[in-house]
């Protein structure tokens, strides 16, 4: 990631508003350490938005994969959940 948030998000918004027709889908890749909590709080997050989840464990267990495929409005609405995961799940890291 960029070393200035501001800037990542602005990059990545002017490259969604680009690259789709919005409202579009758009597929989130995170990868959390395996804690029933932390796991919850991250669906929680794309509760009540018609999102398909699919969560993949690491080989020892110790890490989580999740891939969340949602329709989203606007690239704005991409980039505040990313900004959600990131303030509310501490260890997640965005891919």
């Amino acid at each position: 990631m960029h070393k200035d948030p501001d800037e990542f998000y602005a990059s990545l918004r002017q490259k969604l508003k680009v690259t789709s027709d919005w409202p579009a889908p758009y597929l989130f890749k995170f990868i959390l350490p395996s804690e029933a909590s932390k796991i919850k709080k991250l669906v929680e997050l794309f509760d009540n938005l018609g999102a398909v989840i699919k969560t993949k464990e690491s080989s020892k267990g110790k890490y989580t994969s999740i891939s969340i495929h949602v329709k989203l409005k606007n690239p704005d609405e991409v980039i505040q959940k990313y900004k959600d995961v990131g303030e509310n799940i501490a260890g997640v890291v965005s891919l």
